[in-house]
């Protein structure tokens, strides 16, 4: 008698065809199409995943520079006064200093500019 392997590649086509849903005209309908379609899908929102956090990291640099050139510095004048001074904060978190607490960023800055 011979071994059929129906159920792991039915389980397998459900999965794939699970994925595809919502996808255009053949490339929710065919095998092939719909197995090419997913790899891509799945290669691309794996490397989405990974770029979004130097997005995230580029958007915390501008808006730190944009509120230490209002304190009369720059973006790498501030960052090296930081590292001299010992204080190690990472830029998410003076990011969210600059805008909801100027007050405490304005702290920091002079902080640095006394270190000089």
């Amino acid at each position: 008698m011979r071994t059929r392997y129906t159920t792991g590649k039915n389980k397998r086509k459900k999965k794939l065809f699970k994925f595809a849903k919502g996808y255009r005209s053949e490339k929710s309908k065919r095998l092939r199409m719909v197995t090419q379609q997913v790899e891509k899908s799945l290669t691309h929102s794996f490397t989405g995943r990974k770029d979004r956090k130097g997005d995230f990291r580029s958007l915390w640099i501008m808006r730190i520079n944009a509120a230490v050139r209002e304190l009369d510095m720059n973006y790498s004048q501030f960052i090296h006064g930081l590292a001299k001074a010992g204080i190690t904060l990472n830029r998410k978190m003076l990011s969210e200093m600059a805008i909801k607490d100027p007050n405490s960023f304005n702290e920091l800055v002079k902080v640095v500019k006394s270190n000089k």
